[in-house]
């Protein structure tokens, strides 16, 4: 069964999405917040423990406002920091994530890994995005961080993506948008598409698990099923909420 992580001041917590890297907090309140989620997740068996490089994040978290064009975003400093450090933790080798608009959701999982705040060495971090021009600017983005290739982003509808992807993922974002109405509902279908790629110990991260709990209802129920994922943790650090499920 999902429980939850809630920070008490969640509600109140704001931003405004045209200033992505404005400060919103003391730094000490921001990662004391986070620490205290991550020690959540660690108890409910979703991740193996605790600790990340925090100057890594940093410096991450500088080269990501030095570097990346970003219009606006919905993830917030803790988000950023949560994202960064559970991919730091889990050191996937595979991570998708899938609706990235212009690559800062997915530099923020995949920060862990490639750029100045890499530490861990994956093999292959790929981004989703369904609209082509913006795919084209997190590419671009991301070019700008990782030199190597490691993470790219690609311009495909994420259900096809990952239905087609051969290897197995060991961390999957989920912050995607379904056409015809399905909005944020798209999820379950996405992670049924590769389900059968998630190993066991898999994490799945799905963004907007408060503020759109019920077009999420039924992907909230699937991830929530102890037959089905071994562990989920609604973690409502912000506004949005983000649900941390384990396989």
């Amino acid at each position: 069964m999902g429980s939850t992580f809630r920070a008490d001041d969640c509600d109140s917590y704001r931003m405004e999405y045209a200033h992505p890297h404005r400060e919103l907090e003391p730094p000490e309140k921001e990662e004391a917040i986070v620490d205290a989620a991550l020690r959540a997740l660690v108890s409910a068996g979703i991740i193996a423990h605790a600790d990340y490089d925090r100057g890594r994040f940093l410096a991450h978290r500088r080269a990501v406002a030095e570097l990346f064009e970003i219009p606006w975003t919905a993830i917030t400093p803790r988000v950023q920091r949560l994202l960064y450090s559970v991919n730091a933790v889990k050191r996937p080798r595979v991570m998708i994530a899938a609706g990235v608009f212009c690559g800062n959701t997915f530099i923020s999982n995949a920060g862990a890994a490639v750029g100045p705040g890499a530490c861990y060495v994956a093999e292959e971090l790929v981004g989703v995005e369904v609209i082509a021009a913006e795919a084209q600017r997190a590419e671009r983005n991301v070019r700008r961080i990782d030199p190597t290739g490691t993470a790219r982003v690609v311009a495909a509808e994420a259900v096809e993506f990952v239905r087609r992807f051969a290897r197995p993922i060991d961390v999957l974002y989920l912050d995607a948008d379904g056409a015809g109405g399905r909005g944020k509902g798209v999820y379950l279908d996405i992670l049924e598409a590769c389900w059968e790629r998630l190993p066991p110990g898999a994490v799945v991260i799905a963004h907007n698990s408060v503020n759109n709990a019920r077009s999420l209802e039924h992907y909230l129920s699937f991830g929530r099923d102890p037959t089905r994922m071994r562990a989920s943790l609604n973690v409502a650090i912000v506004g949005e909420g983000v649900e941390i499920s384990a396989r």
